[in-house]
């Protein structure tokens, strides 16, 4: 998993959310906004995540702020229990640990009691896996060695060699865990796509990347209702199976992503795989025409298209965009200057349109 560490910039206190609505998300421990504001408790002089499991204070002995720089600033300590000074969800020393030994061979085995002698819980282990990628932490070995294998294939490598080279001493379990993996046969890997997928962590919370060879498929949050449509959308137009692990594109987006939330960099450079039809791709070309710290309205972007009349199918395509961020749709407005419809939440699209701004 990639976590943006060390992100400086945060919403300024035009850009928080009404005091009602962080007052619900504090009290229900709603995790959607974490990294989007923080609570100071008076009475104690300490400051929580939104989630925090402390017993809850009046509302009176509490105020909001927008930054841990803030709170600190103001003379509040972190919470001991829930930790705001960590990035939301940062993955703990042991996990990268593990992850880089993946992915320095492609035979590596870690097995329960490999972690036994290194004082780690399988369990524990198990459960950060289920979490974060939906495999166990054996699947999860075992998708990267089919990640490698099907790459070494790609290239031209026999079958043969590249399932003993992955770790498989059987063709047969190789062949076998490979198409239950991939949704084909090794031999088809030449006419087929498989599209790295991975958590990296923002200042508007996890975000689910995707890459191939020729570069990132798909960036968005992960707690869009839509992700699923998304995916079989990728699935079925690029002919690839999803598998968690390592892609090199995913280390250069990273880096830009960092800068881009520091306000530090205002075009991406990483390359862009679309996923769409000839109208869709159109409609995403024109959005990265949108400067930096601007907007357009539905109704400008149709005209420039040269087909004013289509307003509502510019809109469903900018909806269909699987590159959040990266292809701003989140730079369009409604045609009176309110914000419409984004994926991630208006919060997250008044985020967004206030850090360019600033």
């Amino acid at each position: 998993m990639i976590s943006l560490m060390n992100v400086t910039s945060q919403p300024t206190a035009g850009s928080l959310p009404d005091e009602e609505t962080m007052w619900q998300t504090f009290l229900e421990r709603d995790s959607q906004m974490e990294g989007i504001f923080f609570v100071a408790v008076k009475t104690t002089g300490i400051f929580c995540r939104p989630t925090c499991p402390a017993r809850k204070p009046k509302r009176e002995n509490i105020e909001f702020v927008a930054s841990q720089k803030e709170a600190l600033l103001r003379g509040f300590r972190p919470c001991k229990r829930c930790h705001p000074m960590e990035p939301p969800g940062a993955m703990p020393a042991y996990i990268k640990d593990l992850l880089r030994e993946l992915n320095v061979a492609n035979d590596v085995k870690i097995s329960d009691a490999d972690l036994r002698r290194r004082d780690l819980d399988p369990n524990r282990v198990r459960r950060w896996f289920k979490k974060h990628h939906g495999l166990t932490f054996q699947a999860y070995q075992r998708s990267l060695r089919i990640s490698h294998a099907f790459g070494a294939i790609r290239h031209g490598e026999k079958v043969i060699n590249a399932a003993y080279e992955s770790g498989y001493e059987s063709l047969s379990g190789f062949t076998d865990w490979f198409k239950q993996t991939t949704g084909f046969a090794p031999s088809q890997s030449k006419s087929r796509n498989i599209i790295h997928i991975n958590r990296l962590l923002t200042p508007l919370g996890p975000m689910l990347v995707g890459a191939t060879d020729e570069g990132i498929c798909l960036l968005d949050f992960t707690d869009r209702r839509m992700l699923e449509t998304l995916l079989k959308r990728l699935n079925r137009r690029m002919k690839a199976s999803f598998i968690p692990g390592e892609n090199p594109h995913f280390k250069h987006l990273e880096e830009q992503l960092k800068a881009y939330f520091n306000g530090e960099l205002h075009e991406f450079e990483v390359p862009l795989v679309y996923a769409g039809s000839d109208f869709q791709t159109q409609v995403w070309d024109l959005l990265q025409t949108i400067p930096y710290g601007a907007t357009r309205s539905y109704q400008e972007q149709a005209e420039l298209m040269g087909n004013p009349k289509a307003v509502r199918a510019v809109a469903r395509a900018n909806g269909d965009n699987c590159l959040a961020i990266l292809v701003p749709c989140h730079r369009v407005i409604g045609k009176d200057g309110h914000l419409t419809g984004y994926g991630g939440g208006l919060w997250r699209k008044q985020y967004l349109l206030d850090l360019e701004r600033s």
